[in-house]
């Protein structure tokens, strides 16, 4: 065999292994944008629960077409505290499962209409002004482009059954054996560690098989490696991370090498039984272009590895509780808080965008209950007769926090809006940028009415009784009208401007009318000069309080 066709059968497999990888990672893309709003709520519904916990790791990873996109996203939810470590031990366990959808895509015997699809599906993602149907044609592109690469592939293996030498060093990997068995696992688990995607070892084994280079109890045996090779994704995702973030991703590789374990001793009766419920010859050989191929092995390695998965979860199930209790007890918390950051958010949750943008919308919305939190503080500092330091400390660190977590939300989502997105998600990233910085604007200036009055006691003044009597009144009504536009915002209202109109411009007369009261008052001559001060600047606070509520209403209104 010359040199040349040895060149094109490796530029044949890299080339197809590529195509199928970004096929694979435009049906993930497609999907995500698709079905986005229902993956977000299904991931904020994860409960202790473990049946519901792995069914929303099998949903999540059928959509997201890989259990390392999941893994990685539960390491980065347990380790910025959203998820419990008893529910990231139930989503991955449903994404070993979710991920064995890939090969029962590859069953279909649509592999000739790879490259139509593609076609078609390209034209209608160019074309087409309706961003949902661009993404419909994304993940029609991507199943094309997994057909075509998988095609491509086995093209180039069938040029292996011409290399005695290769076809040699490839019947070394026989799983006629126990050592064979693990030899070929072992094989399975160096590739999939190599190329960082089981879907692509996958590719490769079911091209080899499919071409007679392996037989299929050695595919059999390579897809159990597999098993054990992507656990190194969240394994290396978990370094650096919080210890339930780590429990996580040691978990995932227990029960994999467990389930890897227990298989191998049944190995042989147990893909006898898969052929047998199956009901296909997988030694049934049909010419096509003159060489043998083996169509049969690909639902053969299909069925093995969604039926190895889905029994080792249900042996598993029942001990999901001692599981984490002996993680707990192998590896112990530190003593000291281990997240740096104020925000749960993570990283790692970027690589699903819609989950990304819902988990910075949280933190925007936590902004928003400490700023009312801080007008109830305000409230209490300025009726009490005696100065509370302690009290308004709080109040001042709480400011500050919401500043470095408005920074920490927008370097997030610049990350975020950096990748490719939705249109979709780039506006809700926008909307954030301004919703995080008009919550940061209202806590500055709740912590400027609170040194207004600070300034008064240190000068030996206060407001009088009918001021205070009047700020009161003016703070529960501003507290009122923020706590509706921040309840729209948690229930995403269009509305809001409207149902808050009224009560906006109630807040407004009101501060008005302080202001007339007070100048007559002043002209007077009953008031001290500084309380004058400090009076016309709490109220110049409040009325801008009320306008950057009234920013994150229009704001909310634009969602629509």
């Amino acid at each position: 065999m010359d040199s040349s066709t040895q060149i094109k059968m490796v530029f044949e497999l890299v080339g197809g292994l590529g195509i199928f990888l970004l096929g694979m990672k435009h049906m993930s893309d497609g999907m995500q944008a698709v079905a986005g709003n229902s993956l977000r709520r299904l991931i904020g519904a994860v409960t202790n629960h473990r049946i519901f916990a792995t069914t929303v790791g099998v949903i999540v990873t059928c959509v997201v077409q890989s259990s390392s996109i999941t893994t990685v996203m539960v390491v980065g939810f347990v380790n910025s505290g959203v998820m419990e470590l008893s529910q990231a031990v139930g989503v991955i366990m449903g994404a070993n499962v979710g991920t064995t959808i890939t090969g029962w895509i590859l069953v279909l015997k649509v592999g000739k209409y790879g490259l139509p699809l593609l076609g078609f599906a390209a034209f209608t993602y160019l074309f087409t002004r309706n961003e949902r149907w661009r993404y419909w044609a994304m993940f029609i592109m991507g199943i094309g482009m997994v057909f075509f690469g998988l095609e491509v592939m086995k093209d180039a293996c069938s040029i292996i059954k011409e290399m005695p030498d290769f076809e040699a060093w490839f019947a070394r990997f026989q799983a006629d054996s126990y050592f064979g068995v693990l030899k070929c696992a072992l094989v399975g688990c160096i590739l999939t560690t190599l190329v960082q995607s089981s879907s692509a070892t996958l590719g490769i084994t079911i091209s080899l098989a499919t071409q007679g280079v392996i037989s299929y109890p050695t595919a059999a045996a390579l897809i159990l490696g597999e098993n054990i090779g992507t656990t190194i994704t969240a394994f290396l995702a978990s370094l650096g991370t919080t210890t339930n973030a780590r429990r996580a991703a040691y978990f995932h590789v227990i029960f994999n090498l467990a389930g890897v374990f227990w298989i191998t001793l049944i190995f042989q009766w147990y893909i006898r039984f898969i052929q047998s419920v199956i009901g296909l010859d997988v030694t049934e050989a049909v010419v096509i272009d003159g060489n043998d191929t083996y169509p049969n092995t690909v639902a053969a390695i299909a069925a093995t590895h969604s039926v190895f998965n889905v029994c080792n979860m249900l042996l598993f199930m029942p001990f999901v509780t001692p599981m984490v209790r002996f993680l707990e007890k192998a590896i112990p918390s530190l003593p000291y808080k281990e997240n740096s950051r104020l925000t749960d958010l993570d990283v790692r949750i970027l690589e699903t965008p819609l989950l990304a943008i819902e988990q910075s919308r949280k933190e925007i919305i936590k902004m928003g209950d400490g700023c009312l939190k801080m007008l109830d503080w305000h409230l209490e500092l300025m009726l009490a007769s005696d100065s509370d330091r302690q009290l308004g400390d709080r109040l001042k660190q709480r400011e500050r926090i919401l500043n470095s977590v408005r920074d920490e939300v927008a370097d997030f989502v610049t990350k975020l809006l950096s990748s490719n997105v939705s249109h979709a998600t780039v506006e809700e990233g926008r909307r954030q940028f301004r919703l995080a910085d008009e919550y940061e604007s209202i806590s500055d200036y709740i912590v400027n009415l609170d040194k207004f009055d600070r300034k008064l006691r240190r000068d030996g003044f206060r407001f009088t009784e009918s001021q205070r009597t009047d700020l009161e009144a003016l703070n529960r009504q501003v507290r009122t009208y923020v706590t509706e536009i921040h309840g729209a915002l948690i229930a995403s209202n269009p509305n809001v401007l409207n149902n808050t109109e009224a009560s906006g411009k109630r807040i407004r007369d009101e501060i008005n009318g302080l202001r007339r009261k007070h100048l007559e008052e002043l002209s007077a001559g009953t008031i001290h000069p500084v309380v004058n001060v400090a009076f016309m600047a709490a109220l110049n606070a409040y009325i801008r309080v009320r306008d950057h509520a009234r920013n994150i209403a229009e704001t909310i209104a634009q969602d629509r």
